[in-house]
Protein backbone atom coordinates (compact mmCIF):
# COMPACT_ATOMS: atom_id res chain seq x y z
CA UNK A 1 0.00 0.00 0.00
CA UNK A 2 1.27 3.43 -1.01
CA UNK A 3 0.07 6.52 0.59
CA UNK A 4 1.36 9.42 -1.10
CA UNK A 5 -0.73 12.44 -2.28
CA UNK A 6 1.58 14.05 -4.54
CA UNK A 7 0.65 12.61 -8.27
CA UNK A 8 4.02 12.33 -9.63
CA UNK A 9 5.45 10.49 -6.83
CA UNK A 10 2.88 8.06 -6.52
CA UNK A 11 2.74 7.30 -10.28
CA UNK A 12 6.55 7.32 -10.16
CA UNK A 13 7.35 5.11 -7.40
CA UNK A 14 3.85 2.53 -8.35
CA UNK A 15 5.59 2.05 -11.72
CA UNK A 16 9.03 1.22 -10.37
CA UNK A 17 7.67 -0.82 -7.57
CA UNK A 18 5.16 -3.01 -10.08
CA UNK A 19 7.96 -3.47 -12.58
CA UNK A 20 10.30 -4.47 -9.48
CA UNK A 21 7.60 -7.32 -9.63
CA UNK A 22 4.87 -6.09 -6.68
CA UNK A 23 1.56 -5.08 -6.63
CA UNK A 24 0.51 -1.66 -5.50
CA UNK A 25 -2.42 -0.21 -4.32
CA UNK A 26 -2.81 3.69 -3.73
CA UNK A 27 -4.42 5.85 -0.97
CA UNK A 28 -3.89 9.55 -1.67
CA UNK A 29 -4.93 11.43 1.96
CA UNK A 30 -5.01 9.89 5.72
CA UNK A 31 -8.47 9.04 5.47
CA UNK A 32 -8.79 6.83 2.47
CA UNK A 33 -5.43 5.08 3.78
CA UNK A 34 -6.94 4.42 7.27
CA UNK A 35 -10.12 3.03 5.58
CA UNK A 36 -7.69 0.76 3.35
CA UNK A 37 -5.63 -0.15 6.28
CA UNK A 38 -8.65 -1.93 8.28
CA UNK A 39 -8.65 -5.14 9.98
CA UNK A 40 -8.20 -7.54 6.66
CA UNK A 41 -6.55 -5.99 4.45
CA UNK A 42 -3.82 -7.69 3.44
CA UNK A 43 -1.24 -5.76 2.92
CA UNK A 44 2.11 -6.92 2.92
CA UNK A 45 4.03 -3.55 3.56
CA UNK A 46 3.22 0.19 3.59
CA UNK A 47 5.22 2.66 2.22
CA UNK A 48 3.45 6.06 4.44
CA UNK A 49 4.23 9.80 3.91
CA UNK A 50 3.48 11.97 6.54
CA UNK A 51 2.25 14.94 5.14
CA UNK A 52 -1.36 14.23 4.07
CA UNK A 53 -4.83 15.72 3.76
CA UNK A 54 -7.38 15.07 5.37
CA UNK A 55 -5.63 12.91 8.30
CA UNK A 56 -1.74 13.18 8.99
CA UNK A 57 0.75 10.06 8.22
CA UNK A 58 1.17 9.53 12.28
CA UNK A 59 -2.42 9.69 13.16
CA UNK A 60 -2.84 7.08 10.53
CA UNK A 61 -0.29 4.80 12.10
CA UNK A 62 -1.08 5.20 15.34
CA UNK A 63 -4.65 4.24 14.69
CA UNK A 64 -3.04 0.31 12.88
CA UNK A 65 -1.04 0.13 15.82
CA UNK A 66 -3.80 0.62 18.03
CA UNK A 67 -5.49 -1.79 16.10
CA UNK A 68 -2.77 -4.90 16.73
CA UNK A 69 -1.97 -4.33 12.90
CA UNK A 70 1.99 -5.56 12.37
CA UNK A 71 2.23 -4.70 9.09
CA UNK A 72 5.54 -3.07 8.10
CA UNK A 73 5.50 0.45 7.51
CA UNK A 74 8.16 2.72 6.08
CA UNK A 75 8.01 6.56 6.48
CA UNK A 76 8.21 8.53 3.28
CA UNK A 77 8.71 12.27 4.44
CA UNK A 78 10.19 15.54 4.11
CA UNK A 79 10.46 16.00 7.74
CA UNK A 80 13.94 14.63 7.89
CA UNK A 81 15.12 16.22 11.20
CA UNK A 82 16.16 13.35 14.20
CA UNK A 83 12.80 14.92 16.30
CA UNK A 84 10.78 13.58 13.80
CA UNK A 85 12.19 10.56 12.93
CA UNK A 86 12.63 9.00 16.42
CA UNK A 87 8.91 9.87 17.12
CA UNK A 88 7.96 7.98 13.98
CA UNK A 89 9.91 5.20 14.91
CA UNK A 90 8.31 5.38 18.55
CA UNK A 91 5.07 5.30 17.05
CA UNK A 92 5.93 2.04 15.75
CA UNK A 93 6.89 2.61 12.13
CA UNK A 94 9.51 -0.24 11.10
CA UNK A 95 11.62 2.30 8.89
CA UNK A 96 12.31 5.65 7.92
CA UNK A 97 13.10 7.03 4.77
CA UNK A 98 13.66 11.07 4.14
CA UNK A 99 12.17 12.73 0.67
CA UNK A 100 14.19 13.08 -1.61
CA UNK A 101 15.62 9.68 -1.54
CA UNK A 102 17.44 7.16 -4.54
CA UNK A 103 14.74 4.42 -5.85
CA UNK A 104 17.37 1.58 -5.13
CA UNK A 105 17.76 2.73 -1.43
CA UNK A 106 14.00 2.34 -1.44
CA UNK A 107 13.37 -1.15 -2.98
CA UNK A 108 16.21 -2.69 -0.67
CA UNK A 109 14.63 -1.28 2.75
CA UNK A 110 11.30 -2.62 1.60
CA UNK A 111 12.93 -5.88 0.90
CA UNK A 112 14.89 -6.01 4.30
CA UNK A 113 11.50 -5.51 5.71
CA UNK A 114 9.38 -8.08 3.89
CA UNK A 115 12.46 -10.58 4.71
CA UNK A 116 12.09 -10.14 8.23
CA UNK A 117 8.76 -10.07 8.99
CA UNK A 118 8.18 -13.23 6.71
CA UNK A 119 6.49 -11.56 3.80
CA UNK A 120 8.71 -12.22 1.39
CA UNK A 121 6.78 -13.84 -1.84
CA UNK A 122 7.65 -17.19 -3.60
CA UNK A 123 9.86 -17.14 -6.23
CA UNK A 124 7.19 -18.64 -9.10
CA UNK A 125 3.65 -18.38 -9.16
CA UNK A 126 1.77 -20.64 -10.34
CA UNK A 127 -1.84 -21.87 -11.65
CA UNK A 128 -1.70 -25.52 -13.15
CA UNK A 129 0.39 -25.46 -16.10
CA UNK A 130 0.52 -21.84 -15.87
CA UNK A 131 3.40 -20.23 -14.46
CA UNK A 132 5.30 -16.43 -13.59
CA UNK A 133 8.52 -15.96 -12.43
CA UNK A 134 8.06 -13.28 -9.66
CA UNK A 135 11.06 -10.93 -10.47
CA UNK A 136 11.33 -10.82 -14.06
CA UNK A 137 7.32 -11.38 -15.05
CA UNK A 138 8.23 -14.06 -17.42
CA UNK A 139 5.69 -16.75 -18.37
CA UNK A 140 5.37 -20.19 -19.30
CA UNK A 141 2.25 -22.21 -20.45
CA UNK A 142 2.49 -25.59 -20.13
CA UNK A 143 6.43 -25.50 -20.28
CA UNK A 144 6.34 -23.32 -23.07
CA UNK A 145 6.78 -19.17 -23.32
CA UNK A 146 4.05 -16.71 -23.44
CA UNK A 147 4.79 -13.52 -25.01
CA UNK A 148 2.63 -11.03 -23.16
CA UNK A 149 2.69 -7.02 -23.10
CA UNK A 150 3.26 -5.26 -19.84
CA UNK A 151 -0.46 -4.55 -19.03
CA UNK A 152 -1.18 -8.33 -19.85
CA UNK A 153 1.62 -9.71 -17.33
CA UNK A 154 0.21 -7.61 -14.78
CA UNK A 155 -2.72 -8.26 -15.08
CA UNK A 156 -1.95 -11.87 -15.04
CA UNK A 157 0.45 -11.20 -12.10
CA UNK A 158 -3.00 -9.92 -9.57
CA UNK A 159 -4.70 -12.93 -10.93
CA UNK A 160 -2.34 -15.27 -9.76
CA UNK A 161 -1.15 -13.65 -6.10
CA UNK A 162 -4.89 -14.42 -5.47
CA UNK A 163 -5.29 -17.90 -6.13
CA UNK A 164 -8.82 -19.38 -5.78
CA UNK A 165 -10.71 -16.21 -5.25
CA UNK A 166 -12.43 -13.14 -7.62
CA UNK A 167 -10.44 -10.30 -8.28
CA UNK A 168 -12.48 -7.24 -9.35
CA UNK A 169 -12.66 -5.33 -12.09
CA UNK A 170 -12.03 -2.68 -10.38
CA UNK A 171 -9.18 -3.88 -7.96
CA UNK A 172 -8.07 -4.92 -11.54
CA UNK A 173 -8.10 -1.18 -12.92
CA UNK A 174 -6.16 0.00 -9.79
CA UNK A 175 -3.41 -2.52 -10.02
CA UNK A 176 -2.68 -2.41 -14.19
CA UNK A 177 -3.83 1.27 -15.58
CA UNK A 178 -3.40 3.06 -11.58
CA UNK A 179 -3.97 6.91 -12.23
CA UNK A 180 -4.27 6.85 -15.97
CA UNK A 181 -7.69 8.03 -18.06
CA UNK A 182 -8.51 4.94 -18.76
CA UNK A 183 -12.27 3.09 -18.17
CA UNK A 184 -13.09 -0.31 -16.75
CA UNK A 185 -13.77 -1.36 -20.12
CA UNK A 186 -10.04 -1.76 -20.67
CA UNK A 187 -10.01 -4.38 -18.24
CA UNK A 188 -12.39 -6.49 -19.96
CA UNK A 189 -10.12 -6.06 -23.50
CA UNK A 190 -7.21 -6.81 -21.24
CA UNK A 191 -8.85 -10.60 -20.31
CA UNK A 192 -10.31 -10.96 -23.60
CA UNK A 193 -6.72 -10.61 -25.12
CA UNK A 194 -5.29 -12.70 -22.18
CA UNK A 195 -7.97 -15.60 -22.67
CA UNK A 196 -6.89 -15.25 -26.65
CA UNK A 197 -3.28 -16.03 -25.62
CA UNK A 198 -4.14 -18.94 -23.08
CA UNK A 199 -6.39 -20.31 -25.91
CA UNK A 200 -3.48 -20.18 -29.23
CA UNK A 201 -1.02 -21.32 -26.23
CA UNK A 202 -3.16 -24.61 -25.75
CA UNK A 203 -4.50 -24.90 -29.53
CA UNK A 204 -0.49 -26.03 -30.47
CA UNK A 205 -0.04 -28.08 -27.33
CA UNK A 206 -0.67 -31.80 -27.11
CA UNK A 207 -1.37 -31.14 -23.35
CA UNK A 208 -5.57 -30.36 -22.65
CA UNK A 209 -6.82 -26.75 -21.29
CA UNK A 210 -6.28 -27.21 -18.08
CA UNK A 211 -6.69 -23.14 -16.60
CA UNK A 212 -8.48 -20.68 -18.24
CA UNK A 213 -9.97 -16.95 -16.79
CA UNK A 214 -13.29 -17.12 -15.60
CA UNK A 215 -15.39 -14.69 -15.20
CA UNK A 216 -18.19 -14.17 -12.07
CA UNK A 217 -21.01 -12.01 -13.41
CA UNK A 218 -21.14 -9.30 -10.70
CA UNK A 219 -17.54 -10.47 -8.67
CA UNK A 220 -14.62 -10.48 -11.19
CA UNK A 221 -12.40 -12.67 -12.33
CA UNK A 222 -10.47 -15.64 -11.45
CA UNK A 223 -7.94 -18.44 -12.43
CA UNK A 224 -9.53 -21.69 -12.67
CA UNK A 225 -8.41 -25.36 -13.07
CA UNK A 226 -10.16 -28.43 -15.51
CA UNK A 227 -11.10 -30.99 -12.59
CA UNK A 228 -8.76 -32.72 -11.09
CA UNK A 229 -5.67 -30.50 -11.72
CA UNK A 230 -3.31 -29.14 -8.99
CA UNK A 231 -2.48 -25.66 -8.12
Amino acid sequence: MLVEDTPDISLWLGTALRQGGMAVSFATDGVQADQCLQPGHGFDAVLLDLQLPGRDGLSVLQALRERGDSVPVLILTARASVPDRVLGLNMGADDYLPKPFDLSELEARLQVLLRRHGRVKPAVLRCGPLEMQAESGAVQLNGQPLALTKREAAALRVLLESPQRTVSKEQLHTEVFADEATGLEAVEVLIYRLRKKFESALATSAEPPEVTITTFRGMGYMLTLSAGQPT
